[in-house]
């Protein structure tokens, strides 16, 4: 029997580092962006088109996700795993240049767009009494920083609180969630740093591999246990 995932962010990064180990792993991987082609290269790198869907929406708007859920769901049926790994964020992120519609932004993709995604796939966990979501934060969901930015920091520090609230309500339901908080991945969202970092710089970072394997961590423990937290950093 096929287990089934939704993983967001499945263009680039962690999200498609992560659904391309679920489909290895043997799981059909619901790839959800705002990208259909980087989607699509990113079912043409695994090898099994006929396990992967690309899913173009727009995380900030909930009735696209409700109608991405819909889609998957009429595909597959039942979905045990979510993995929200999109993210996003812009150059001018400090309070003295940050604007009402960039923060907005940041915080609808961030948050709400998990949350819309919770909201959506929960009630079938609840249903079948099992699930697992694994939200990947960033180090800036515990402690804010300069470098991080205002909307972000909120945005995870706000997901964090999200992934604590499933846990206290939907445990006893057979749902789990795990938050992971990396420090800096090497993956194209560093471009969106007013001052991106060197080649050689990202080389000594976290690669999307090594988050993914915290994620796999989450994933792959007997149902009746939960890991709450990851920290995982660079050691260099």
């Amino acid at each position: 029997m096929n287990r089934t995932a939704v993983v967001t962010g499945g263009s680039s990064g962690v999200g498609r580092a992560t659904a391309l180990r679920l489909v290895k792993d043997g799981w059909r991987v619901a790839i959800v962006g705002t990208r259909a082609d980087a989607l699509n290269e990113t079912i043409q790198m695994s090898g099994s088109p006929d396990q992967m869907l690309a899913c173009p929406c727009d995380l900030a708007d909930a009735g696209a996700v409700a109608a991405m859920t819909q889609r998957v769901s009429q595909t597959w049926g039942f979905i045990e795993l979510l993995v929200a790994a999109a993210g996003t964020n812009i150059p001018n992120r400090s309070l003295e240049k940050l604007s009402l519609d960039d923060y907005r932004r940041v915080i609808d993709v961030n948050l709400n767009g998990v949350y819309f995604c919770v909201h959506a796939f929960l009630p079938a966990m609840r249903q079948n009494r099992r699930g697992t979501i694994v939200v990947v934060n960033s180090l800036a969901g515990l402690r804010a920083s300069a470098l991080s930015g205002v909307p972000y920091s909120v945005s995870k520090f706000g997901a964090a609180g999200l992934v604590q609230s499933i846990n206290a309500e939907e445990n006893g339901n057979g749902i789990r969630a795990t938050s992971v908080f990396p420090g800096d991945i090497n993956t194209p969202l560093l471009d969106k740093r007013p001052n991106p970092p060197a080649k050689e710089l990202r080389l000594n970072m976290l690669q999307p591999d090594d988050v993914t394997d915290c994620v796999m961590l989450a994933v792959n423990l007997p149902q009746r246990a939960v890991i709450e937290e990851i920290m995982v950093r660079p050691c260099i």
